[in-house]
């Protein structure tokens, strides 16, 4: 008899013990959020939503080098990355405005999606208004709301970028061609002038 019931006293104990330990070795993930249960933005770039617009993963390519200058600059220009959804019934006409003050304007159609990495032109502003590493306010625009987006600059230290890395500004090299062909025309024109003179001389 006194083993018969001790027995169910054993087995409840036992029993007890195991709940106890389960619920020790589940209790933080069971209290704590799971990170995978918490929508993030999962790529370089960042999600924001204006009105009936939705961007994501969006960033601007951009290799801060304007001209020959090798130090970078906040007027380079940049093209936009990412991807553009719009979610009402109409098209929207978005525009965007850098601090550097260069406006781009599209057409996303009504229910849906520009992928700007493929999209036969892309979105390249002329001044990004910040360098590579950091972060500049963006005024979009999907024709009813306007909000500030914050929206990374990256250069072409990851690899997967530097194939949308617009080409520095030409205007250095333009300038620089033109003044090379004023000074050869001056030099062309001071030359003629020169073998002018002695020529009038000798039929004096």
């Amino acid at each position: 008899m006194r083993f018969t019931a001790s027995t169910p006293v054993k087995r409840v104990a036992l029993a007890a013990a195991i709940g106890v330990g389960l619920l020790t070795a589940t209790g933080c993930g069971y209290i704590n959020p799971q990170q995978t249960a918490s929508p993030y933005a999962a790529s370089d770039g960042i999600d924001a939503n204006v009105g009936s617009l939705q961007l994501r993963n969006a960033l601007i390519a951009s290799s801060g080098k304007e001209g020959s200058s090798p130090t970078p600059s906040a007027n380079a220009s940049g093209r936009l990355l990412g991807s553009l959804y719009n979610t009402s019934s109409n098209d929207i006409s978005v525009t965007m405005t850098t601090p550097g003050q260069s406006t781009v304007s599209l057409t996303v159609p009504s229910n849906g999606t520009i992928r700007l990495e493929s999209d036969a032109s892309p979105v390249d502003f002329a001044q990004v208004g910040g360098i590579p590493g950091s972060l500049v306010s963006v005024k979009v625009s999907d024709g009813s709301s306007t909000q500030d987006v914050q929206i990374p600059v990256l250069d072409g230290t990851l690899s997967q970028y530097r194939q949308y890395l617009p080409t520095p500004s030409s205007s250095a090299s333009s300038s620089a061609t033109s003044n090379s062909a004023s000074s050869a025309s001056s030099s062309a024109s001071s030359s003629a002038s020169s073998s002018a003179t002695p020529s009038a001389t000798a039929s004096h």
